[in-house]
């Protein structure tokens, strides 16, 4: 037990390192919030351009832009999309880390919230959109009020667990010397040479905010179902 206490003491206590903590877990929930947000609206437009451009051929320009950003985002490691925005694209640029952060992660997010959104439109039966159709709804109107919601309801699972992944891929942020909270726990092992205690409270908290995460999607997901009835 005393060896745990001057553990503790050593790493968190002495000279307020746990600041290096409290820090990096800010940031990181600042990182998560922003970037979830950037990736819903870009996964959504790109979603309703390319879903658009399946039903009805329209809008190829578009999907072709669309495809090209895919098969960049998907296609490449995050980790060197995180350092071509930093190093090359904001390279001359004094702009703070966490923005770059925010937009590295939220374009990657994007991409697999597209690809997650246009499955579900695709999944929602052929005969609801003639349906709308025929109530005298327009196409903007029919996938508002008809589609969105229904594909919205079946792919909340995979968007719930997109965005745990996206919280646990902030861990990479370190890269650009950005002090996010694992980076906060490996600072603290640099000082200590104690590895053990610093990186076991990261992993903590990271396991607190994904089981937080993923209680609140699974309550979502029962108040739908029982809206449905």
């Amino acid at each position: 037990m005393q060896n745990f206490i001057n553990e503790f003491t050593l790493n968190f206590i002495d000279d307020n390192r746990y600041q290096y903590i409290i820090e990096g877990f800010i940031n990181t929930l600042i990182i998560s919030l922003f970037a979830v947000l950037v990736g819903i609206a870009i996964g959504f437009l790109v979603a309703i351009i390319r879903s658009s451009h399946d039903k009805t051929g329209h809008m190829k320009a578009g999907n072709f832009l669309c495809r090209i950003y895919l098969t960049v985002m998907r296609g490449t490691p995050t980790m060197i999309q995180l350092l071509i925005i930093y190093y090359v694209i904001f390279a001359t640029v004094n702009i703070p880390k966490v923005f770059v952060a925010v937009v590295a992660f939220g374009l990657n997010s994007g991409a697999y919230v597209a690809e997650i959104v246009r499955s579900g439109i695709m999944s929602v039966d052929e005969g609801q959109f003639e349906a709308g159709r025929s109530l005298g709804l327009n196409y903007r109107q029919t996938m508002q009020f008809i589609i969105m919601p229904q594909a919205f309801k079946n792919v909340l699972p995979a968007l719930g667990n997109e965005f745990i992944v996206l919280l646990k891929e902030t861990s990479i942020s370190g890269y650009i010397g950005l002090t996010d909270l694992t980076h906060g726990g490996d600072i603290i092992r640099g000082i200590t040479f104690s590895a053990f205690m610093p990186l076991i409270a990261v992993a903590l908290i990271y396991l607190l905010l994904v089981t937080g995460l993923s209680w609140c999607v699974s309550k979502l997901e029962r108040r739908l179902r029982v809206n449905e009835r």
